[in-house]
């Protein structure tokens, strides 16, 4: 389970590169040519023009999605790492619940500070579940593996250190 959510932070880091070109190419599957109506479409037509802007007359300014890909690729390094011991890493299968739990809250305050559509908030939102479902999968079941383990959860195994 922590497999796949690290595979999702992975490909949500590295996809941050090409946006423009995928932003087109949703549009094109979701919409094709159509004339935009919905405020979503109009939106994502009116960010893709935003983008090309700051990428043609501020380069700069997108300096920071690089770091955001970045943060992605690591947090996705950190869920790899946890499942080399995974019951001794459950925090940080909880870290990433809470960060489910919490991502809405950011998306409800910076969404209409942002003047973007509150529709959005369903295009950020469906990544809360899709991350949450299987993180909460994995600490129900190391949870379990901890309660067989005959160390326990509060004992010290012989090779830990003090």
């Amino acid at each position: 389970m922590m497999g796949i959510v690290a595979f999702g932070l992975f490909i949500s880091g590295v996809t941050i590169w090409p946006v423009i070109w995928e932003l087109k190419t949703a549009v094109r599957i979701v919409w094709g040519d159509s004339e935009p109506t919905l405020a979503i479409h109009k939106f994502v037509l009116f960010a893709i023009d935003g983008i090309q802007q700051v990428q043609r007359e501020h380069p700069f300014m997108m300096y920071p999605t690089d770091w955001l890909a970045f943060a992605l690729i690591v947090l996705a390094l950190l869920f790899v790492g946890a499942m080399r011991d995974p019951v001794r890493n459950i925090w940080v299968v909880e870290f990433g619940l809470l960060c489910c739990f919490l991502s809405p809250f950011l998306a409800i305050i910076c969404i209409p500070i942002r003047k973007m559509p509150l529709s959005w908030f369903w295009c950020d939102f469906i990544f809360t579940p899709l991350a949450a479902l299987p993180l909460w999968v994995a600490w129900r079941d190391l949870k379990k593996a901890e309660a067989e383990s005959p160390w326990g959860s509060h004992q010290k195994k012989d090779d830990e250190p003090e």
